[in-house]
C-alpha cells in the first residue's frame, strides 16, 4: 500500500469540519449552565456521526483500506480515552469542581490536547518511519500501560488527591494563588480582590495576578492528558503510520471527550468491565506492534494483521466489555454512585 501522504483536499475538509464543529459546540454551550446527561448524549452522538462521516469520505474518495485504518485508530483512541476520563473525574473531585465549570475546563483542556497531539504524532510517526526498531520501544510503552492499568484496576474505589499534583506545586511557585473559586475565572487580578480580613488568608502571597483553583484543575488535567498521550499515540501509530490519518483519528476521538465525560460519569458504575476490555486492547496493540516491527526489522514471519482485522478486534473487544458489564453488573456501591 502506498503512502496516504497529505492530500490538500483532505486537509482542508478536515480542518473546516473540525473548526466549524468546535464553533457550533462553543456557541451551543456559551452560557454557563448545568450540563444534562441528555444534552451530553446528543453531542456525543453528533461527534460520533461526524467521525463516521469522515470515514465515509475516506472510503468514497480514496479506498476502504485507508478508511479502515482511520476508523481503527479512532475507536482505539476512543477506548483508551475512557481511562483518561476516570482520572478527570478524580481531578474534579479533588478540586471540588462542579459540572458547570467542568465543561469550561474540559473545553480548554481539549484545545490544548489538539496542539500537543499534533506535536506527538509528528514526532512519533517520524521516529517509526526512520527505523522499524522504534516499534519495539513503542510496544514496550503500550504494554507497560496495560500492566499499570491491570495493577490499578483492583485498587478499590479510593480517589487520588490531585490538589497536591506536581503541576499544582509548579504553578504555586510561578505565581500566587487565590485559594477560592472566583466565578468561572482561571485568573483574578489583585485589584478585583479586597485583600483584607478573611480574604487576605485566601492568597498564598501578594501579587498582581492570582491563579484560581479552576486554573490549577486545568493544569492537572492538561499534564495528565500529556502523560496519557505517551500511551495513546504509540498505540494508534501501531494501527497506521500515516500522520494525517493518525491525527484525524485522534482529534475526532478527542473532540467528543467533553460530552462523553458527562455521559460516562453517569454510566461508569454500570460499565464495570469496560476497563478490562481496554487493558486487553493494549496488550493486543503491543503484540501487533512487536509483530509488525519484527517483520520489517528482523524477518517476515508471514503473519500480517490487516486494517480490517484490527478494526474488528478493536470493536469486538469493546463490545464484549460492554455486553459483559450489562450481563454481570458489579456490586452496588452507594459511595461510588454519589461520586458519579
Amino acid at each position: 500500500m502506498e503512502h496516504f501522504g497529505f492530500p490538500v483536499e483532505t486537509i482542508v475538509i478536515f480542518l473546516a469540519v473540525v473548526g466549524v464543529s468546535i464553533y457550533l459546540d462553543l456557541f451551543a454551550h456559551k452560557k454557563a449552565t448545568e450540563i444534562s446527561v441528555a444534552d451530553a448524549a446528543k453531542w456525543s452522538v453528533f461527534w460520533i456521526v461526524l467521525a463516521l462521516s469522515f470515514y465515509g469520505y475516506l472510503w468514497g474518495r480514496f479506498s476502504k483500506e485507508w478508511a479502515d485504518l482511520y476508523l481503527a485508530g479512532y475507536f482505539l483512541e476512543k477506548s483508551l480515552s475512557v481511562d483518561n476520563l476516570m482520572v478527570f473525574m478524580a481531578i474534579f473531585a479533588s478540586f471540588g469542581i462542579k459540572s458547570v465549570l467542568q465543561h469550561r475546563i474540559l473545553y480548554w483542556g481539549i484545545l490544548g490536547a489538539l496542539v500537543f497531539r499534533a506535536i506527538f504524532v509528528l514526532i512519533g510517526t517520524s521516529l517509526f518511519m526512520a527505523s522499524p526498531w522504534v516499534g519495539f520501544v513503542f510496544a514496550a510503552l503500550v504494554a507497560w500501560s496495560g500492566v499499570q492499568m491491570l495493577k490499578n484496576s483492583g485498587g478499590g474505589d479510593e480517589i487520588e488527591d490531585y490538589s497536591d499534583h506536581w503541576s499544582v506545586r509548579l504553578t504555586g511557585r510561578m505565581m500566587p494563588i487565590y485559594t477560592k473559586l472566583h466565578f468561572d475565572r482561571f485568573f483574578v487580578r489583585h485589584q478585583e480582590l479586597f485583600v483584607n480580613g478573611e480574604t487576605a488568608k485566601q492568597v498564598t502571597r501578594n501579587g498582581a495576578l492570582y491563579a484560581t483553583p479552576a486554573f490549577l484543575c486545568l493544569a492537572a488535567i492538561e499534564t495528565s492528558d500529556l502523560a496519557f498521550s505517551f500511551d495513546s499515540v504509540p498505540a494508534v501509530i501501531s494501527v497506521t503510520q500515516e500522520p494525517l490519518l493518525v491525527y484525524a483519528a485522534m482529534i475526532f476521538a478527542i473532540l467528543g471527550l467533553r460530552s462523553l465525560y458527562f455521559v460516562l460519569a453517569a454510566l461508569t458504575r454500570y460499565l464495570v468491565y469496560l476497563e478490562k476490555a481496554v487493558i486487553a486492547l493494549l496488550f493486543f496493540i503491543a503484540a501487533k506492534m512487536v509483530l509488525q516491527s519484527w517483520n520489517h526489522a528482523i524477518g517476515d514471519t508471514g503473519i500480517h494483521i490487516s486494517p480490517g482485522v484490527s478494526l474488528m478486534i478493536i470493536l469486538g473487544t469493546l463490545g464484549i466489555g460492554v455486553v459483559v458489564s450489562l450481563m454481570f453488573p458489579g456490586p452496588k456501591d452507594e459511595d461510588a454512585q454519589d461520586r458519579a
